[in-house]
């Protein structure tokens, strides 16, 4: 997939949910568009592998003691709202499941 096409979502959506697939929270299908998207465009692989590695070293420097369930929870909230604040969420209950959809906004400078 090459960045730029019509039709297609940028870079920018693109990244927006890259913490959503390092985390396995999104749906199959957003987890197959977000790889293809990745194996086609150099400039995203590189963004999603720092992402990639700064989640490697969290998990390795705190990964020996487990955070209270609660502190969790509160984490997830926080970096949902942020996500939020800065994306068009649509969220789709189903059979198979809950999806997500995240388009960055965008913002003209005036």
């Amino acid at each position: 997939m090459n960045c730029g096409e019509p039709n297609e979502p940028s870079c920018e959506d693109v990244l927006a949910e890259v913490w959503l697939f390092l985390d396995n929270e999104c749906d199959q299908q957003r987890r197959a568009f977000v790889q293809r998207h990745l194996d086609g465009c150099h400039s995203c692989l590189e963004h999603f592998g720092i992402e990639e590695h700064i989640k490697a070293l969290l998990h390795r420097k705190c990964g020996g003691e487990h955070a209270p369930a609660e502190l969790k929870e509160r984490l997830r909230a926080s970096i949902r709202q942020a996500v939020l604040r800065k994306a068009d969420v649509t969220v789709e209950h189903g059979p198979e499941g809950t999806s997500v959809e995240i388009r960055a906004k965008r913002t003209s400078a005036e």
